[in-house]
């Protein structure tokens, strides 16, 4: 308790001087210089805790850090991946966040988190002086959880100036994470505000909920990481089941029909019919989003998975896969009109054959691959920027 103590009260003597090369992280909090991300990507972390006995930083794997004389633990890590990183410190066995940083939830809990940024010029997900939409949070009950839920509600510049109705992507976050992960660690609204204004995307309303839907006394998922909960006592009844085990979808897809959509569609100036309604997530969320649009083509047009699974289990055929829903090409290229595939290139290759197997069997789809990137933030905001231009436009489904 009292290294927790020095933690927390010392934080301002975290910080520390830096050297030129190595910059702050844009995440720290405000005047915070570590931890900073040095020009090959290594990133220096410092954390003051003179009574700790051993400390280590946790991004992607564990590093040692070092303890001087001055009770100043430090250590380097080898080069990261560019892109947006969780990361905890680990002090004698805690597991916490470090002070020095912003939190984000993440992983199943308030995570720090390291962003290794892409050259200065790469800028679509970052503010310009341009016109920008507003997002706020909408909260509505739902008859399905029987819970009151809260969504958050991107509307594009000038909603509030005039009588104008959108398209509507509801667009969903992974596991771990919830409905803040899409505008505060994705910039979902930065990105389009910039490609409005670029003229690279129609305008457009993003709604973007929480995966986290269970009936009374279902088994369901939920977010919390697997290590947070202990395991149940040899002969103790079945419980909940928790993690990937217990995601089944279907009551996210009764939800969504059910509630989220109407409460959409009545609260805002949002076009009618499938032609005008895009679904769209990242990892779990690509899964939910492929069980839930697939299943429902007379209600989306648009559909995208970043790093998702299709839903698909074995080998992929087209005549069975989904319930037969790839069985006729012809007849599914005229209902959808995008189909998105995005992965990071560090991922693997479970993606990419995917979309061949689909070209194969005659379905039109979109590959889209995210250079030396892996299974985070970066990848999704790079293949939301590509998705994006393609919905709601008579150019966007070109292949």
């Amino acid at each position: 308790m009292r290294t927790l103590a020095l933690l927390l009260l010392g934080c301002g003597l975290c910080w520390g001087e830096t050297t030129d090369e190595c910059r702050p992280s844009a995440l720290n909090i405000p005047g915070a210089l570590h931890p900073c991300v040095h020009s090959d990507r290594r990133a220096t972390f410092r954390l003051e805790a003179p009574e700790a006995r051993k400390v280590q930083v946790r991004v992607g794997k564990d590093f040692d850090m070092v303890k001087g004389d001055d009770g100043v633990w430090t250590v380097t890590t080898t080069p990261l991946v560019e892109g947006f990183h969780y990361y905890s410190l680990v002090v004698d066995g805690v597991t916490m966040a470090d002070p020095a940083t912003r939190t984000f939830f993440g992983s199943g809990w308030e995570n720090s988190a390291i962003e290794i940024r892409e050259p200065p010029e790469v800028d679509y997900y970052l503010p310009k002086d341009v016109p920008h939409g507003q997002v706020s949070q909408r909260r509505y009950y739902s008859t399905v959880t029987q819970k009151w839920r809260r969504c958050y509600v991107y509307t594009p510049p000038d909603y509030d100036a005039g009588k104008t109705r959108y398209p509507v992507l509801y667009l969903l976050h992974g596991w771990g994470e919830d409905e803040t992960g899409w505008h505060v660690q994705g910039h979902a609204d930065l990105i389009l505000d910039n490609l409005i204004a670029a003229k690279k995307a129609t305008p457009m309303i993003i709604v973007m909920d929480n995966l986290n839907a269970v009936k009374p006394g279902e088994e369901g998922w939920v977010f919390f990481s697997r290590k947070l909960w202990p395991a149940p006592p040899p002969g103790a009844p079945a419980g909940p089941r928790r993690g990937l085990a217990g995601f089944t979808g279907a009551t996210f897809t009764e939800m969504m029909l059910t509630d989220l959509i109407p409460v959409v569609e009545k609260t805002y100036r949002v076009l009618p019919g499938r032609e005008n309604r895009a679904m769209a997530g990242l990892s779990m969320g690509g899964m939910q989003t492929f069980l839930t649009a697939l299943a429902n083509l007379d209600k989306f047009a648009y559909i995208g998975g970043f790093s998702g699974s299709t839903g698909i289990r074995g080998e992929f055929d087209p005549k069975t896969s989904n319930n037969g829903v790839f069985a006729d090409a012809d007849a599914f290229n005229k209902k959808v009109k995008v189909l998105f595939l995005g992965i990071g290139s560090m991922e693997g290759p479970g993606a990419r054959n995917f979309s061949e197997a689909l070209t194969k069997a005659g379905i039109k789809n979109v590959f889209f691959e995210s250079a030396g990137t892996a299974h985070e933030w970066l990848t999704w905001r790079r293949c939301r920027d590509d998705l994006v231009p393609r919905l709601f436009s008579k150019v966007g489904g070109a292949f």
